[in-house]
């Protein structure tokens, strides 16, 4: 389906929750990792622009997380053109995007919707690279992850000095992504208290809720459900009706179909039969009903590299050449 078929979708929602509709999915197609990055806020401009200055925003949201800046500058963003600001939750709402949550004055959760973390993973052209995967594919470094890389070691080895550890994380995640990495740490507890702050007083609330997703949680990859969310965790959770319930479920199955989330993404499939072939992929999408539609887009080549060996025989290897992801509109009404 294409944003075209789901506008219809976005009209009976607006009419529902008596708000202006946008949808901001980051995918998470295996080997096609897309994440929440400051380059969308231009394009949250020109959609919010187009919407001008309403009662209430409702912001679809499906990622795994990314840039906690960038979520909480997207949260801000869109709280200057409402008086109200809601996230609609179909399903994954991870780490940085449970952090823009804590931006909203409410969160839609459905049955199956999850938060989590906010101990955001760090993504610059300098993270470990995806053997394969070429240019633009890397492992996230989640900023948990590390200290816990270096707790564990000190426990394990403690007569083993400080730097040796360091030497050895360092040999395979580069030292500036671990500068960003212990820095962000250091920062995401500051900016959840900011998010919080806009629309909660109570100060031992705002806590327990930092607590937990900063450090209580234990896990990135711990799932808070809707009863948690807001019967433990206090956080201000709405419950959408059946008749929301439905549209958000179909609109969710539109993302999942579109940006072919459920398939993972190998060079061979995209090569066939062929020694070379380009293509462009849609992994991620800003719409509303005021605007149309921005497709972030990857566009790349694949080919066979044929090389000779000492021994005469001919190696076949696959090479996917990978160019950084933009913004595209593909739809301006």
């Amino acid at each position: 389906m294409t944003y075209q078929t789901r506008r219809h979708l976005y009209k009976q929602l607006e009419a529902e929750r008596g708000s202006k509709v946008i949808a901001y999915v980051t995918g998470d197609r295996p080997g096609l990792l897309t994440t929440i990055e400051s380059d969308s806020l231009d394009v949250f401009t020109d959609h919010l622009d187009a919407i001008g200055d309403v009662s209430r925003i409702s912001l679809i949201l499906y990622t795994l997380g990314g840039d906690p800046h960038a979520a909480r500058s997207i949260a801000n963003l869109i709280a200057t053109y409402c008086d109200e600001f809601e996230v609609i939750v179909p399903s994954k709402c991870r780490s940085a995007g449970t952090l823009l949550c804590l931006g909203a004055d409410s969160i839609v959760m459905t049955r199956q919707a999850t938060l989590g973390p906010i101990d955001p993973s760090v993504n610059t052209s300098l993270n470990p690279a995806i053997p394969g995967m070429g240019f633009g594919n890397a492992v996230p470094v989640s900023v948990e992850d590390v200290n816990a890389f270096i707790e564990q070691a000190r426990v394990a080895l403690p007569n083993q000095p400080i730097d040796k550890v360091f030497d050895r994380l360092a040999k395979s995640v580069h030292p500036l992504v671990l500068g960003k990495a212990f820095r962000t740490r250091s920062q995401i507890r500051m900016l959840g208290d900011r998010l919080l702050s806009n629309h909660m007083t109570d100060r031992e609330a705002i806590n327990r809720i930092l607590d937990f997703l900063c450090i209580e949680s234990g896990s990135h990859d711990y799932t808070i459900h809707r009863q948690e969310a807001s019967a433990e965790l206090g956080l201000p959770v709405v419950v959408p009706c059946q008749d929301e319930y439905t549209v958000i479920r179909q609109l969710l199955g539109d993302f999942v179909e579109e940006l072919e989330l459920s398939t993972p993404l190998a060079p061979a499939d995209i090569l066939g039969d062929s020694s070379e072939t380009s293509y462009s992929l849609t992994c991620g999408l800003i719409e509303s009903m005021d605007f149309g539609a921005h497709a972030y887009t990857l566009d790349g080549s694949v080919r066979v590299l044929r090389t000779t060996l000492e021994d005469g025989t001919i190696e076949h290897r696959i090479v996917d050449q990978r160019n950084p992801k933009v913004w595209r509109v593909i739809d301006d009404r």
